[in-house]
């Protein structure tokens, strides 16, 4: 291993804005076990597909039209 490093040529992380973070979420039962379910019929992991699916509602700007009752 060398002493020192020549960073001056280095080039920056073109997926750096793409970096994931690990949340904690508590998820009912039934809908993890639907994407477990895809995840068997596609061979893509569960959390890749859940990953997946948000992002789309991103991309789309889905709204939910919810109401909580108090």
């Amino acid at each position: 291993m060398r002493e020192e490093y020549d960073f001056s040529n280095a080039v920056k992380n073109p997926y750096a804005k793409k970096l994931k973070q690990q949340v904690t979420i508590n998820i009912d039962s039934d809908v993890i076990t639907y994407f477990k379910k895809m995840s068997a019929d596609s061979g893509i992991p569960y959390q890749t597909l859940i990953n997946l699916y948000l992002s789309d509602c991103v991309k789309q700007k889905r709204q939910l039209n919810i109401s909580w009752n108090s």
